[in-house]
């Protein structure tokens, strides 16, 4: 496990680490990147030594060699929580959709669920606390907000956060190498429809 100091580092590492044959799998985090060797002769010594000489060779001024993505997510903006985010920031709707669909987010990490993307870079105006209590199902592709973040959800599962909308576009196919085509790094914007 390897700690930087900030999301970008992380994603240029990740990025490099992602390509090289001594590295076997690159789990990126908001500022940590978890790493595992991909022979089986290479130590711990070995792999840190690696790191280190990545981390310098994913430094700004070198650039980064894999350029990420951009994508632009249609959503119809009819969450169940919409109007609730309106009246706990004092915005109207038009606004909160204004504010949500501004922005260009970072994809800061993966998790909670696979390929649930994290996205960096939400309107501080916008920022609400999550649901007192989780729903037990929320529908595959909700748009929502949560913990200073926006995602969307990939599958139907349990969840906390705000829902702003939904899109039909899929991000999410386990057959798939990979099996999210939202990857650290890459650009969404939302775009109301």
């Amino acid at each position: 496990m390897i700690e930087l100091d900030s999301t970008s580092a992380i994603h240029a590492l990740h990025r490099l680490a992602l390509d090289h044959p001594s590295i076997g799998e690159s789990v990126p985090g908001a500022t940590t990147l978890y790493v595992s060797a991909g022979v089986p002769n290479l130590s711990t010594d070995g792999l840190v030594d690696l790191l280190v000489a990545l981390t310098d060779e994913a430094a700004p001024h070198d650039g980064v060699r894999t350029e990420p993505s951009t994508h632009v997510v249609d959503v119809v903006y009819d969450g169940a929580d919409l109007a609730d985010v309106a009246a706990i920031t004092g915005l109207d709707v038009d606004e909160v959709i204004r504010r949500h669909t501004a922005p260009t987010y970072v994809v800061a990490f993966l998790g909670f669920s696979r390929g649930f993307p994290y996205l960096a870079g939400l309107d501080p105006a916008i920022v609400v606390p999550r649901l007192a209590s989780p729903r037990t199902s929320v529908p595959a592709g909700s748009v929502a907000m949560g913990a200073g973040y926006t995602g969307i959800y990939p599958a139907s599962s349990p969840g906390g956060w705000r829902l702003l909308g939904h899109t039909s576009a899929q991000f999410f196919d386990e057959h798939s190498d990979p099996p999210s085509s939202l990857q650290p790094g890459d650009r969404v914007t939302f775009r109301g429809v």
